[in-house]
């Protein structure tokens, strides 16, 4: 008996632990597609409970918003590429042009039988390898860099203006990443008139795919390259879909962890230093809803 009030009393002590593991080793879901956002330049105060980006803040309520998340470094450009590539490949500014040649997103899924395709906003045309082009801007998109490279190589005919970006949600790639020009990412401007451009943005070009998201299990990720230089590059990321918790998660994370987590969902060979990173394991709906 005393054994027996004994056992019973361990297991209580232990269950928020165990509840805790159980949802560490969920397994990762398996989106039919991930949108990925890259949003410019602002921190994680500067965003969350800001009355500036009510969309976004409508996000957060819907979905996970990772409250330790973190860019790599600073300037702009090297976080781009250490979210497509697991590493800065030794890149320290906003140089332009660029030739990479290292293993990246798009090799990876391609050698997993899955797609990738990048929208720029402004994008002069497909395949263009312009530095600049009005708001558009090469430095804030990193899969350009490999469109020369003999190896690893992103094909010109995925690298695109946003224009493409399909209506029928059913066409898109396994895995997008969405940028915005620099007059729409946070980028240009003063706040809050920036953060609210960046906002309403968002709302007018995102909002139909979240909500189809939600019935055809599909992921949007919106995250920024780095914080506004004064916040340890404390940045907010929000995952919305049907296989995440709603919540504010402290799990921490960085480019490199995002990168890993997107590449186990398909069974992608990790690229860079996203060798080293962890998944991210504590978001997930268990079990996820059926698609």
């Amino acid at each position: 008996m005393r054994a027996c009030v004994l056992a019973v009393c361990i297991l209580w002590m232990a269950l928020p632990f165990g509840l805790e593991a159980v949802s560490a080793q969920t397994p990762l879901p398996k989106p039919d597609h991930i949108v990925i956002v890259i949003e410019e330049n602002h921190s994680f105060a500067q965003i969350i409970d800001s009355p500036s980006a009510p969309y976004l803040n409508g996000l957060v309520r819907r979905g996970a918003l990772l409250t330790n998340s973190y860019g790599i470094t600073h300037p702009s450009q090297p976080n781009y590429i250490a979210l497509f590539a697991g590493s800065i490949d030794g890149v320290a500014g906003n140089t332009c042009p660029l030739a990479l040649t290292a293993p990246n997103l798009h090799s990876t899924l391609a050698q997993a039988g899955q797609t990738f395709i990048g929208y720029a906003e402004d994008l002069p045309a497909v395949g263009a390898t312009d530095c600049v082009a009005g708001a558009y801007a090469r430095k804030h998109n990193p899969w350009v860099n490999w469109q020369s490279s003999p190896i690893n190589t992103v094909l010109p005919a995925d690298n695109r203006p946003f224009t493409d970006f399909p209506a029928d949600f059913h066409t898109l790639p396994t895995v997008s990443m969405v940028i915005p020009n620099q007059l729409n990412d946070m980028h240009n401007g003063k706040d809050p008139e920036r953060i609210e451009r960046g906002d309403h943005w968002l709302r007018t070009n995102l909002e139909a795919y979240v909500q189809w998201a939600d019935t055809h299990n599909s992921l949007l990720i919106v995250t920024w390259d780095e914080d506004n230089g004064k916040s340890d590059n404390h940045i907010p990321t929000i995952l919305v879909g049907p296989m995440v918790r709603q919540g504010r998660f402290g799990e921490q994370v960085d480019h490199y962890g995002l990168l890993r987590t997107v590449e186990d969902m398909y069974g992608a060979k990790p690229v860079g230093f996203s060798r080293q990173a962890s998944p991210l394991t504590t978001i997930w709906a268990v079990p996820a809803p059926a698609p």
